[in-house]
């Protein structure tokens, strides 16, 4: 009864809880929320100064006892106290505009697929503390398939790529539940890392995570391109210790990013052998669906294709994939609750 009472008072909200960004659907009003996954804390007086895009904008440029960080590395909650903090900002920010005193929604979580069960409980602990009502989970693929508007609930084979910040998942999805899947931690993050120790071993220079990140998506590409691009790659010498710049283009960045694409192409060959052969003749003729960020690096739905013979499409708004597959779970949480993940337990709605 204080259940229905409470959604009638509150409108229910799905997270895409991810590594680099935080997108958040509100239920009657889709996506609201797209900020950094990003927290920034007075290490002296353990005040919370900043979260989103406040606190992005002080990575790699506060004093010794400000610390901005992300909660999450690699799609799992590091930290558990700031992770909690972080969410209640976004519940909270979701709700200002509404008259809710208190808001309890009920909340979709989406997770990478390869999470232990702790880790699992984890974030539904975290949404319950930040003020969810009842937490459901759903898997980061399923979540993008459904926001893709694939027939994952259908007798055929739809498969998915999500490329995160953190984590990719590469699954093939039939009737309601995964078939195949496999979660690396080849994504986004590992892409920057990959461009910052090109720049230490071919220059000599010191990078910043957002220069590498400026580089990635300005000159990033896994497919030779028509055009060539250049940038200014701005850093610190190594050797002189002063500021260097160097004119880097999309040769260079495209090999400095080369060992991880073979990686997630391998990821995705292997997830292609593992799957049942009348799955593999749908699969032929839908193709490959890519979501997340990191179906933007330009050339890689190309590199992909020709690699597995298969057709690959990008996703629409590729970035808001699973955040709109928690928002279609919203809208209907009866029909669609077999792609639901169930935890240890469930605790009675407050």
């Amino acid at each position: 009864m204080i259940g229905k009472i409470f959604s009638s008072l509150t409108k229910d909200i799905g997270i895409d809880l991810g590594t680099a960004n935080t997108l958040v659907y509100v239920k009657g009003r889709g996506i609201i929320i797209n900020e950094p996954s990003v927290i920034a804390i007075n290490q002296k007086t353990g005040q919370i100064l900043a979260i989103g895009n406040e606190a992005k904008k002080m990575v790699g440029r506060t004093p010794s006892h400000i610390v901005a960080t992300r909660p999450l590395v690699e799609g799992v909650i590091s930290d558990f106290e700031a992770t909690e903090q972080m969410l209640r900002y976004f519940i909270n920010k979701a709700y200002e505009k509404s008259w809710a005193i208190m808001p309890r929604p009920r909340v979709v979580v989406g997770i990478p697929s390869g999470c232990t069960e702790v880790e699992k409980r984890a974030v539904e602990d975290a949404a319950r503390s930040a003020g969810a009502r009842e937490v459901y989970l759903v898997e980061e693929p399923m979540a993008a398939s459904i926001g893709a508007r694939l027939p994952v609930q259908e007798a055929v084979g739809n498969m998915i790529v999500d490329i995160g910040g953190g984590t990719s998942e590469v699954a093939v999805i039939s009737l309601g539940g995964i078939v195949v899947c496999r979660s690396l931690r080849i994504a986004g993050d590992k892409m920057n890392n990959d461009i910052i120790q090109y720049a230490r071993d071919e220059h000599k220079m010191l990078l910043g995570e957002k220069t590498a990140e400026d580089i990635k998506i300005s000159i990033g590409s896994a497919y030779p391109q028509d055009e060539k691009l250049e940038f200014m790659m701005r850093g610190r010498d190594l050797i002189s210790g002063l500021p260097k710049e160097v004119l880097l283009n999309d040769t260079q960045v495209r090999h400095a990013l080369s060992r991880s694409v073979k990686t997630l192409l391998r990821s995705i060959k292997d997830t292609v052998e593992e799957t049942p052969p009348e799955l593999i003749t749908d699969l032929m003729e839908r193709g490959i669906v890519l979501a997340g960020g990191g179906a933007l690096l330009r050339g890689l739905d190309k590199l992909i294709a020709e690699e597995t013979t298969m057709p690959v499409k990008i996703a629409e708004d590729p970035l808001t994939a699973v955040v709109r597959g928690c928002g279609i779970v919203l809208e209907d949480v009866d029909a669609l609750k077999e792609v639901l993940i169930s935890t240890q337990y469930d605790a009675p709605p407050r």
